[in-house]
């Protein structure tokens, strides 16, 4: 129980705190302020338990996949917000005024969106297990380990892509960006289908065998790059096209930092 709940915690956490790292290091190495990061994270946490309070009324939606849809439509946004990101990054710094500014507010949105999706899912689950005490407290202490570790992971990652040369931390952070949109919109589809809105498939291929998605590996993966062990073709396809389409727009923005520079 302690461990299931730790791995659950900080597969949840891990999603927003690579966001919240790789942007706010990319902040440092774009010359744009961080004041930003404290906002959205009020806004997110704000988000979460909103959601919380009226995810009864969110469920009922849409013939009773409200809640489905809901978590797919966040994951779209924050999938085309760290698009517009990576956009942005590739334009001319000499002609940013207005798209400096633009790029503040498209950070704080994704990560208010990120927090938003993950601490609603942390509070359902804790929430879950608030009518046995015992029970709670051992979760409530498997979920606290989870998120001290998954917030440090994040600021190693900070760290990491902050202590590299202005292009590598360009491409690193911009790559890592590229693979946790690519998950968000895989895990878009595969909600979207659970709720009957895309045709369900046959998998594509089963690697559950030699690395479960339960494994505490498979959910770090799936928190990392959206790992999926039995994806279908719809799945892999958004997937891969939506990868290929940020490191496309991520090569232009690093070309056009370094002649920039």
């Amino acid at each position: 129980m302690l461990l299931t709940s730790v791995v659950i915690v900080l597969r949840e956490v891990l999603e927003a705190s690579l966001l919240i790292s790789v942007l706010s290091a990319l902040s440092g190495v774009l010359g744009i302020h961080r004041r930003w990061i404290g906002w959205s994270l009020l806004f997110g946490l704000a988000g979460a338990v909103g959601y919380s309070f009226g995810v009864a009324a969110i469920s009922d939606w849409f013939d009773g996949v409200g809640q489905e849809v809901t978590s797919a439509v966040m994951q779209l946004l924050i999938f085309l917000l760290l698009l517009m990101f990576t956009f942005l990054v590739a334009q001319d710094p000499g002609k940013q005024r207005f798209s400096g500014k633009l790029i503040v507010l498209v950070m704080a949105a994704t990560v208010s969106l990120g927090v938003t999706r993950e601490g609603f899912e942390i509070l359902v689950y804790l929430y879950g297990f608030s009518a046995d005490l015992p029970r709670f407290i051992t979760i409530l202490s498997g979920s606290v380990i989870g998120a001290c570790i998954g917030i440090s992971i994040g600021a190693l990652i900070y760290y990491l892509v902050s202590a590299l040369s202005y292009r590598l931390s360009l491409i690193a952070g911009l790559g890592l960006l590229a693979l946790v949109a690519a998950g968000m919109l895989s895990q878009a589809v595969l909600l979207l289908i659970q709720a009957d809105w895309l045709p369900s498939q046959f998998p594509l291929w089963d690697s559950s065998g030699w690395l479960p998605e339960s494994s505490v590996t498979g959910q770090l993966l799936y928190a990392l790059i959206g790992y999926e062990a039995t994806p279908t073709a719809l799945q892999a396809s958004f997937y891969f096209g939506g990868l290929l389409l940020l490191l496309i727009v991520a090569v232009f923005a690093v070309r056009s930092r370094e002649q920039a520079s």
